[in-house]
């Protein structure tokens, strides 16, 4: 597995043929060029274990949406699409090739999302989408990685993973195109192009949520009925070119991460 420029820290798992975990350096702050250290450890943790793992869930389950009415009678129930809302797709994609590329942007999502950074809500995402003979070494792996404390000091996350009081934990994927490269009965291989959003939204943050652009490249094999996730590949880009537009304020974004619920990218 190649995680590209963004990832050259030492500390790796597996050998040839496997997915490598890589894991903090030293210090703390694997390299990453024009980023702050906390954003490259975020990239080895919040980015590579969405590429080494994956799951068909939408969004983690709880409360339904909130919804807020008009001051008149007149005006139309409006409600916000709740970031913990019902799972549109849960897993069971169809044995062709959509159904390869629906899986793989379905688990990048999944992937990038701070459910990971949950030990029982991790566990359920690596046992439902990694092939049932790789499941088990992933999932140390990532817990290893995700109790690491120097990496959850070092985004701003208390050892449980939380966000500090007042700040608000944003980690999500956005796929902007998926690919197929390969492709047989029992075995796909698919390209999603996606960009990434990480960080801590509020006013005392020092880790303030910033995007990135990725693609990665995932095996893919049919088994038990549905596509699972075998190893992949991830580097950098396509980047766009960025527009001129103002950052918003930490309290606008705390409010839209709060109000828009994550998407799943069923085909």
């Amino acid at each position: 597995m190649s995680l590209g420029d963004d990832h050259q820290s030492s500390g790796d798992y597996g050998g040839t043929g496997q997915t490598r975990l890589r894991l903090p350096e030293e210090d703390g702050a694997p390299r990453r060029g024009g980023r702050s250290s906390s954003r490259s450890l975020v990239t080895v943790v919040g980015v590579v274990v969405l590429l080494i793992a994956a799951i068909a869930f939408a969004n983690r389950g709880g409360d339904g949406s909130a919804s807020a009415e008009g001051g008149t009678g007149d005006k139309p129930k409006t409600s916000a699409t709740a970031p913990t809302g019902t799972r549109p797709v849960q897993s069971g994609f169809a044995h062709d090739e959509q159904g390869a590329q629906s899986a793989a942007a379905n688990y990048a999502v999944e992937l990038g999302s701070d459910g990971m950074f949950d030990k029982a809500r991790r566990h359920e995402i690596v046992d439902a989408v990694y092939a049932p003979d790789v499941a088990a070494s992933r999932q140390t792996d990532l817990d290893g990685a995700y109790s690491n404390q120097k990496f959850l000091a070092n985004i701003g996350l208390d050892k449980q993973g939380k966000a500090p009081t007042g700040q608000t934990f944003v980690s999500r994927v956005i796929p902007v195109g998926t690919k197929v490269t390969a492709f047989s009965a029992d075995k796909a291989t698919v390209e999603v192009w996606y960009t990434s959003l990480f960080g801590l939204s509020g006013g005392s943050s020092t880790n303030p949520v910033t995007e990135s652009w990725y693609t990665t490249t995932y095996q893919l094999t049919w088994t038990n009925g549905d596509w699972k996730v075998t190893d992949f590949q991830q580097k950098d880009g396509p980047v766009p070119v960025g527009r001129d537009q103002r950052a918003s304020t930490a309290e606008d974004m705390t409010k839209a991460v709060e109000e828009f619920g994550g998407l799943t990218y069923a085909r």
